[in-house]
Protein backbone atom coordinates (compact mmCIF):
# COMPACT_ATOMS: atom_id res chain seq x y z
CA UNK A 1 0.00 0.00 0.00
CA UNK A 2 1.52 3.56 -0.46
CA UNK A 3 1.77 6.17 1.79
CA UNK A 4 -1.18 8.28 0.26
CA UNK A 5 -2.99 5.43 -0.28
CA UNK A 6 -2.86 4.47 3.28
CA UNK A 7 -3.37 7.99 4.52
CA UNK A 8 -6.29 8.16 3.07
CA UNK A 9 -7.51 4.95 4.88
CA UNK A 10 -6.10 6.41 8.12
CA UNK A 11 -8.58 9.55 7.53
CA UNK A 12 -11.32 7.62 6.99
CA UNK A 13 -10.79 5.15 9.89
CA UNK A 14 -10.55 8.56 12.03
CA UNK A 15 -13.73 9.90 10.52
CA UNK A 16 -15.42 6.35 10.91
CA UNK A 17 -14.30 6.62 14.86
CA UNK A 18 -15.92 10.09 15.12
CA UNK A 19 -18.97 9.21 13.86
CA UNK A 20 -19.36 6.05 15.59
CA UNK A 21 -18.76 7.98 18.84
CA UNK A 22 -20.84 11.05 18.46
CA UNK A 23 -23.68 8.46 17.66
CA UNK A 24 -23.39 6.21 20.31
CA UNK A 25 -23.14 9.19 22.59
CA UNK A 26 -26.75 10.60 21.34
CA UNK A 27 -28.39 7.26 21.80
CA UNK A 28 -27.80 7.18 25.65
CA UNK A 29 -30.13 9.67 27.87
CA UNK A 30 -28.71 11.06 30.95
CA UNK A 31 -30.98 9.32 33.16
CA UNK A 32 -29.87 6.36 32.23
CA UNK A 33 -26.09 6.93 33.64
CA UNK A 34 -27.51 8.20 36.96
CA UNK A 35 -27.21 11.85 35.56
CA UNK A 36 -29.77 14.66 35.66
CA UNK A 37 -31.26 16.08 32.84
CA UNK A 38 -30.41 19.34 33.19
CA UNK A 39 -31.46 22.44 31.42
CA UNK A 40 -32.40 22.49 27.61
CA UNK A 41 -29.80 20.68 25.29
CA UNK A 42 -29.44 21.26 21.76
CA UNK A 43 -28.00 18.02 20.76
CA UNK A 44 -29.63 14.67 21.91
CA UNK A 45 -27.51 12.18 24.54
CA UNK A 46 -24.84 12.70 26.63
CA UNK A 47 -22.39 15.81 26.04
CA UNK A 48 -18.79 15.10 25.91
CA UNK A 49 -17.95 16.52 28.90
CA UNK A 50 -20.13 13.69 30.71
CA UNK A 51 -18.62 11.02 28.86
CA UNK A 52 -15.17 12.79 29.38
CA UNK A 53 -15.72 12.68 33.50
CA UNK A 54 -17.39 8.88 33.00
CA UNK A 55 -14.21 7.54 31.61
CA UNK A 56 -11.91 9.17 33.93
CA UNK A 57 -10.25 11.36 31.55
CA UNK A 58 -10.07 15.15 31.20
CA UNK A 59 -12.34 16.71 28.54
CA UNK A 60 -9.54 18.18 25.51
CA UNK A 61 -8.46 15.00 25.45
CA UNK A 62 -11.45 13.18 25.18
CA UNK A 63 -12.48 16.12 22.54
CA UNK A 64 -9.41 15.38 20.25
CA UNK A 65 -10.05 11.49 20.80
CA UNK A 66 -13.28 11.51 19.24
CA UNK A 67 -12.46 13.90 16.93
CA UNK A 68 -9.69 11.41 15.10
CA UNK A 69 -6.57 13.47 15.97
CA UNK A 70 -3.97 11.07 16.03
CA UNK A 71 -3.04 10.14 19.65
CA UNK A 72 -2.67 7.05 21.41
CA UNK A 73 -5.06 5.46 23.78
CA UNK A 74 -5.02 2.14 26.32
CA UNK A 75 -7.10 -0.66 26.43
CA UNK A 76 -8.12 0.38 30.04
CA UNK A 77 -9.71 3.87 28.52
CA UNK A 78 -11.21 1.71 25.66
CA UNK A 79 -12.82 -0.88 28.48
CA UNK A 80 -14.07 2.41 30.24
CA UNK A 81 -15.66 4.21 27.17
CA UNK A 82 -17.47 1.51 25.95
CA UNK A 83 -18.64 0.76 29.60
CA UNK A 84 -19.57 3.93 29.73
CA UNK A 85 -21.23 4.11 26.32
CA UNK A 86 -23.37 0.54 27.21
CA UNK A 87 -21.39 -0.83 24.02
CA UNK A 88 -22.37 -4.58 23.24
CA UNK A 89 -19.66 -7.12 22.75
CA UNK A 90 -19.62 -6.47 18.80
CA UNK A 91 -19.70 -2.88 18.92
CA UNK A 92 -16.90 -3.03 21.94
CA UNK A 93 -14.61 -5.15 19.09
CA UNK A 94 -15.28 -2.21 16.55
CA UNK A 95 -14.08 0.19 18.92
CA UNK A 96 -11.28 -1.24 19.42
CA UNK A 97 -10.79 -2.11 15.37
CA UNK A 98 -11.35 1.57 15.41
CA UNK A 99 -9.16 3.10 18.08
CA UNK A 100 -6.31 0.26 16.09
CA UNK A 101 -6.42 -1.54 19.05
CA UNK A 102 -6.13 -5.25 19.29
CA UNK A 103 -9.77 -6.41 20.78
CA UNK A 104 -9.78 -8.66 23.40
CA UNK A 105 -11.14 -11.80 23.79
CA UNK A 106 -14.79 -12.29 24.49
CA UNK A 107 -15.28 -14.84 27.24
CA UNK A 108 -16.92 -18.10 25.62
CA UNK A 109 -20.17 -19.25 26.51
CA UNK A 110 -21.65 -22.91 25.97
CA UNK A 111 -24.84 -22.35 24.14
CA UNK A 112 -27.47 -25.37 23.58
CA UNK A 113 -29.99 -23.95 21.01
CA UNK A 114 -29.65 -23.98 16.85
CA UNK A 115 -31.23 -21.81 14.50
CA UNK A 116 -33.96 -23.55 12.59
CA UNK A 117 -32.34 -23.15 9.28
CA UNK A 118 -28.82 -24.86 10.31
CA UNK A 119 -31.21 -28.08 11.30
CA UNK A 120 -32.85 -27.87 7.49
CA UNK A 121 -29.45 -27.87 6.55
CA UNK A 122 -28.57 -31.07 8.04
CA UNK A 123 -31.76 -32.30 7.00
CA UNK A 124 -30.70 -31.84 3.45
CA UNK A 125 -27.54 -33.92 3.51
CA UNK A 126 -28.81 -37.18 3.83
CA UNK A 127 -25.53 -38.87 2.76
CA UNK A 128 -23.30 -37.14 4.54
CA UNK A 129 -23.27 -37.45 8.69
CA UNK A 130 -23.07 -34.22 10.36
CA UNK A 131 -23.38 -32.74 13.78
CA UNK A 132 -23.26 -29.57 15.46
CA UNK A 133 -21.16 -28.67 18.87
CA UNK A 134 -21.01 -26.10 21.53
CA UNK A 135 -18.10 -24.61 23.22
CA UNK A 136 -18.27 -27.86 25.94
CA UNK A 137 -18.47 -29.87 22.62
CA UNK A 138 -21.72 -31.03 23.40
CA UNK A 139 -23.94 -32.19 20.63
CA UNK A 140 -26.48 -30.02 20.77
CA UNK A 141 -28.35 -31.69 16.88
CA UNK A 142 -27.42 -33.88 14.38
CA UNK A 143 -28.96 -35.72 11.50
CA UNK A 144 -30.27 -39.04 10.36
CA UNK A 145 -26.69 -40.28 8.95
CA UNK A 146 -24.50 -38.87 12.27
CA UNK A 147 -26.88 -40.73 14.09
CA UNK A 148 -26.55 -43.72 12.41
CA UNK A 149 -22.61 -43.93 12.48
CA UNK A 150 -22.21 -42.50 15.91
CA UNK A 151 -25.04 -43.24 18.05
CA UNK A 152 -25.73 -39.95 19.60
CA UNK A 153 -29.49 -40.73 20.32
CA UNK A 154 -28.44 -44.06 22.17
CA UNK A 155 -26.62 -41.72 24.60
CA UNK A 156 -28.15 -40.31 27.66
CA UNK A 157 -28.84 -36.65 27.42
CA UNK A 158 -26.56 -35.57 29.84
CA UNK A 159 -23.64 -37.85 28.01
CA UNK A 160 -24.52 -36.32 24.83
CA UNK A 161 -20.63 -34.80 24.59
CA UNK A 162 -18.11 -35.78 22.04
CA UNK A 163 -15.29 -35.25 24.09
CA UNK A 164 -17.06 -37.79 26.98
CA UNK A 165 -17.82 -40.07 24.27
CA UNK A 166 -14.26 -40.04 22.71
CA UNK A 167 -13.06 -41.15 26.25
CA UNK A 168 -16.02 -43.07 28.54
CA UNK A 169 -17.84 -44.59 25.72
CA UNK A 170 -16.37 -47.99 24.41
CA UNK A 171 -18.42 -47.80 21.65
CA UNK A 172 -16.70 -44.46 20.19
CA UNK A 173 -13.28 -45.94 20.95
CA UNK A 174 -14.29 -48.52 18.52
CA UNK A 175 -15.72 -46.87 15.89
CA UNK A 176 -12.21 -44.57 15.49
CA UNK A 177 -9.83 -46.15 13.72
CA UNK A 178 -6.35 -45.26 15.13
CA UNK A 179 -8.13 -44.37 17.99
CA UNK A 180 -5.25 -43.72 20.04
CA UNK A 181 -3.49 -41.49 17.75
CA UNK A 182 -7.07 -39.50 16.83
CA UNK A 183 -8.18 -39.06 20.22
CA UNK A 184 -5.36 -36.91 21.86
CA UNK A 185 -5.32 -34.92 18.26
CA UNK A 186 -9.54 -33.70 18.71
CA UNK A 187 -8.08 -33.38 22.48
CA UNK A 188 -5.55 -30.67 21.63
CA UNK A 189 -8.38 -28.86 19.84
CA UNK A 190 -10.64 -28.76 22.77
CA UNK A 191 -7.80 -27.57 24.79
CA UNK A 192 -8.34 -24.33 22.52
CA UNK A 193 -11.73 -24.05 23.48
CA UNK A 194 -11.35 -24.21 26.88
CA UNK A 195 -9.27 -21.81 27.09
CA UNK A 196 -12.45 -19.55 25.56
CA UNK A 197 -14.42 -20.81 28.31
CA UNK A 198 -12.17 -20.56 31.27
CA UNK A 199 -15.29 -19.00 33.73
CA UNK A 200 -17.85 -21.72 32.47
CA UNK A 201 -18.01 -24.03 35.30
CA UNK A 202 -19.76 -26.84 33.60
CA UNK A 203 -16.98 -27.02 31.09
CA UNK A 204 -14.31 -27.29 33.80
CA UNK A 205 -16.72 -30.11 35.49
CA UNK A 206 -16.30 -32.08 31.91
CA UNK A 207 -12.65 -32.31 32.26
CA UNK A 208 -12.40 -33.08 36.12
CA UNK A 209 -15.01 -36.03 35.25
CA UNK A 210 -13.21 -37.43 32.49
CA UNK A 211 -10.11 -36.65 34.56
CA UNK A 212 -11.54 -39.51 36.70
CA UNK A 213 -13.14 -42.05 34.86
CA UNK A 214 -10.50 -42.08 31.75
CA UNK A 215 -6.13 -42.56 32.72
CA UNK A 216 -5.71 -41.76 29.06
CA UNK A 217 -7.71 -38.47 29.38
CA UNK A 218 -5.97 -38.02 32.44
CA UNK A 219 -2.70 -38.46 31.15
CA UNK A 220 -2.77 -36.69 27.42
CA UNK A 221 -4.86 -33.42 29.39
CA UNK A 222 -1.83 -32.98 31.18
CA UNK A 223 0.92 -32.78 28.66
CA UNK A 224 -1.05 -29.38 27.43
CA UNK A 225 -0.76 -30.35 23.99
CA UNK A 226 -2.46 -27.56 21.88
CA UNK A 227 -0.39 -28.06 18.39
CA UNK A 228 -2.12 -31.35 17.54
CA UNK A 229 -3.94 -30.79 14.34
CA UNK A 230 -7.34 -32.65 13.72
CA UNK A 231 -6.40 -33.71 9.77
CA UNK A 232 -9.36 -33.61 7.47
CA UNK A 233 -9.03 -37.47 7.09
CA UNK A 234 -9.88 -40.42 9.45
CA UNK A 235 -11.15 -43.86 9.28
CA UNK A 236 -14.09 -45.33 10.80
CA UNK A 237 -15.21 -48.63 11.27
CA UNK A 238 -19.06 -49.25 10.34
CA UNK A 239 -20.09 -52.48 10.94
CA UNK A 240 -21.24 -54.20 8.62
CA UNK A 241 -19.10 -52.78 5.91
CA UNK A 242 -15.59 -52.45 7.92
CA UNK A 243 -12.81 -49.63 7.84
CA UNK A 244 -13.95 -46.98 5.11
CA UNK A 245 -12.26 -43.11 4.76
CA UNK A 246 -13.94 -40.10 5.49
CA UNK A 247 -12.77 -36.44 4.89
CA UNK A 248 -14.22 -34.12 7.76
CA UNK A 249 -14.69 -30.20 7.72
CA UNK A 250 -15.76 -28.30 10.56
CA UNK A 251 -17.84 -24.87 9.57
CA UNK A 252 -18.52 -22.19 11.95
CA UNK A 253 -22.62 -21.39 12.11
CA UNK A 254 -22.36 -19.12 14.61
CA UNK A 255 -19.67 -17.71 16.00
CA UNK A 256 -20.74 -15.36 18.72
CA UNK A 257 -22.14 -18.77 20.26
CA UNK A 258 -19.38 -20.84 19.23
CA UNK A 259 -21.46 -23.20 17.45
CA UNK A 260 -19.54 -25.28 14.83
CA UNK A 261 -20.86 -27.65 12.15
CA UNK A 262 -18.94 -30.82 11.70
CA UNK A 263 -19.56 -32.52 8.21
CA UNK A 264 -18.42 -36.08 7.24
CA UNK A 265 -18.15 -37.56 3.73
CA UNK A 266 -16.60 -40.57 2.21
CA UNK A 267 -13.36 -39.62 0.76
CA UNK A 268 -12.48 -39.24 -2.84
CA UNK A 269 -11.71 -42.39 -3.94
CA UNK A 270 -13.66 -44.79 -0.97
CA UNK A 271 -14.25 -47.47 -2.98
CA UNK A 272 -17.33 -48.76 -0.46
CA UNK A 273 -18.82 -44.87 -0.98
CA UNK A 274 -22.00 -46.50 -2.53
CA UNK A 275 -22.42 -49.26 0.28
CA UNK A 276 -22.48 -46.28 2.55
CA UNK A 277 -25.04 -44.72 1.08
CA UNK A 278 -27.03 -47.29 0.88
CA UNK A 279 -26.81 -48.31 4.77
CA UNK A 280 -27.72 -45.23 5.76
CA UNK A 281 -31.03 -45.33 3.72
CA UNK A 282 -31.60 -48.74 4.94
CA UNK A 283 -33.93 -49.47 8.09
CA UNK A 284 -31.96 -48.66 10.70
CA UNK A 285 -32.15 -48.25 15.23
CA UNK A 286 -32.74 -44.43 14.87
CA UNK A 287 -35.99 -42.85 13.32
CA UNK A 288 -34.35 -40.07 10.35
CA UNK A 289 -34.81 -36.47 10.82
CA UNK A 290 -32.81 -33.62 12.77
CA UNK A 291 -32.68 -34.38 16.79
CA UNK A 292 -31.68 -32.13 19.62
CA UNK A 293 -32.76 -29.25 21.73
CA UNK A 294 -34.79 -26.75 19.42
CA UNK A 295 -35.38 -22.85 20.10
Amino acid sequence: MTETAASRRLERTRSDLSEFLRLRRARLAPSELGLPAGGRRRTPGLRREEVAALAGVGLAWYTWFEQGRNISVSAGFLENLARVLKLDAAERRHLYLLAHQRPPSEPGRTWCTVPAQVRRLMDDLPARPAYILNLRWDVVAWNAAADRVFGFAAQPAGRRNLLWMLFAAPAMRQLFVDWSAQAPAMLSTFRRDFASAAGEPDVAELVDELERVSPDFKAWWREHDVHGACIGLRSLRIEPLGELAFEHATLSVDESRHLRLVVYAPAPGESRAGEFARWLQAPGPHAPGVRGPRE
